[in-house]
């Protein structure tokens, strides 16, 4: 039996979860197509749990991942730079952990350094390993903002996230062309109300 840590040290707790075998999650897909009204035993149907059980793996990669190791290598070498660093339009795919229907969004990650930089792809990973969990659009954001700020403690952290809801688009409230846009400040990006306008005009 396998015993899966999720490395997320930015909600409460750690957790340790009983992960079941793959052979167990496939069965409980072909009992969700029953479920369903279909023959998961039909032609067409044959190998869905199987190939439904990979894509989970891909869905939700991001409890593989301790964001704290994507941000740990940074550069010293930036001849005093102290500007706003703004990594803009990170696009991401996530699952609502209510209804696993998915969240498409952008995020914009912004932080102004105190002595070094992080590279810019670490930035779109960090945003990756929370996305590709169950989740809330806030907590994400909140996340997101929390880590850089503990493992770079730059002078302040700014984060936006804009994103679709397809458990409102396509399920319950069928409200189609609607968005979800949450933020998180910290730091300058919070006390300084120049630095966090500066940041929100590049925000679309």
């Amino acid at each position: 039996m396998n015993v899966h840590a999720l490395p997320d040290s930015f909600d409460a707790a750690d957790e340790m979860v009983t992960r079941p075998s793959r052979e167990e999650a496939e069965a409980a897909y072909s009992t969700i197509l029953r479920y369903a009204g279909d023959d998961p035993t039909r032609d067409g149907l044959q190998e869905t749990p199987a190939r439904a059980v990979r894509a989970l793996d891909e869905y939700f990669s991001g409890y593989q991942i301790d964001p704290t190791t994507i941000l740990k290598k940074t550069f010293e070498e930036i001849d005093g730079y102290d500007e706003m660093v703004v990594l803009r339009g990170i696009a991401f795919e996530s699952h609502c952990e209510h209804h696993i229907a998915p969240i498409i969004g952008r995020a914009w990650v912004a932080y102004l350094p105190e002595k070094r930089v992080v590279g810019i792809s670490k930035l779109a990973r960090t945003v990756d390993a929370f996305a590709k969990r169950l989740q809330i659009q806030e907590r994400m954001t909140s996340q997101i903002a929390n880590v850089i700020q503990e493992i770079l403690q730059p002078t302040g952290v700014g984060v936006v996230i804009k994103a679709t809801h397809h458990c409102m688009s396509t399920r319950g409230v069928h409200k189609h062309g609607t968005d979800l846009v949450t933020s998180r400040m910290l730091g300058a990006f919070r006390t300084d109300a120049a630095t966090r306008q500066e940041f929100l005009a590049m925000v679309d």
